[in-house]
């Protein structure tokens, strides 16, 4: 083998786990845990200012 063919061969490998790894995560069945965390920050944010006492906006 040589470095051109094995060069070629880590792309196309590479290739293949990127798209698997979007195909992850575009999922119907992922939804549901990336709604839970795009909440994450507002909940945080609505108990530290629940905490303190003060509301914004």
């Amino acid at each position: 083998m040589d470095a051109g063919f094995l060069h070629g061969l880590w792309t196309v490998i590479l290739l293949a786990v990127f798209v698997a790894i979007v195909a992850w995560a575009w999922s119907g069945r992922r939804k549901k845990d990336f709604d839970e965390a795009a909440r994450l920050p507002l909940e945080e944010d609505a108990a530290h200012t629940e905490a303190r006492g003060t509301r914004h906006g």
